[in-house]
């Protein structure tokens, strides 16, 4: 079975059983720390059944917008029956890796539960970061490590070889797609990864002081 084929026969029971109160829980503590602000323009990179968008919501408030994309059709059905009554919500069936969307035209990209699965993901960095405006930040995120990922996906023959790459190749990857200021947060029950689409002109906040931040967050 493909990976694609997978995601589409999963999709009718995906929420039963994967949006768990520990997940909500999860995301409740998560999404605080993607830094969003209200009126934020937000991509949601592999939406899924859209399980992050009401914690978006929260953050960017009505003024706000978000456009949640997936690949997988039936995914993005199940999407757009939940939120069809949001006038700020999108949902659009489109591939990361053969993106259909006007530069510059978001503050913010999430990636939630998808990095592992993407096939290429240098195109799909390159895509991302072509999407954000300057200074926009790409947000990669997982309700897992990149260890328990590993061990979560060995049983099943579509994902078994769908990881995410260790800190070193990480940093290498987003730095070739155009990404800065790279901050890595890999522990058990947690994975984020935030980077910068560099500013035309401006002051950049510190490697360092960012780390710092989130090591005193989650």
């Amino acid at each position: 079975m493909s990976r694609r084929a997978y995601f589409e026969e999963a999709a009718n029971a995906w929420d039963e059983r994967f949006y768990t109160p520990e997940l909500a829980a999860f995301l409740e503590k998560l999404v605080p720390e993607f830094g969003l602000k209200p009126g934020q323009n937000i991509l949601d990179v592999g939406t899924g059944t859209g399980v992050l968008i009401p914690f978006l919501l929260r953050a960017i408030g009505p003024s706000g917008s978000i456009t949640a994309i997936d690949c997988a059709e039936k995914m993005v059905q199940i999407c757009r029956t939940k939120y069809s009554l949001l006038r700020n919500v999108t949902v659009k069936l489109q591939d990361v890796e053969e993106l259909d969307l006007p530069s510059e035209s978001f503050d913010t990209i999430t990636c939630f539960g998808l990095f592992p699965h993407l096939e290429n993901k240098e195109k799909a960095l390159h895509n991302m970061n072509r999407l954000l405006r300057s200074g926009g930040k790409l947000i990669i995120s997982h309700a897992l490590s990149s260890a328990e990922i590993r061990v979560h996906h060995r049983n099943v023959s579509a994902v078994a070889h769908d990881m995410l790459p260790e800190k070193p190749e990480m940093r290498r990857l987003l730095e070739r797609a155009g990404f800065d200021e790279i901050c890595i947060k890999d522990e058990p029950r947690c994975y984020l990864c935030l980077s910068i689409k560099p500013r035309k002109s401006g002051r950049r906040i510190s490697l360092q002081s960012r780390e710092t931040q989130m090591r005193r967050s989650l």
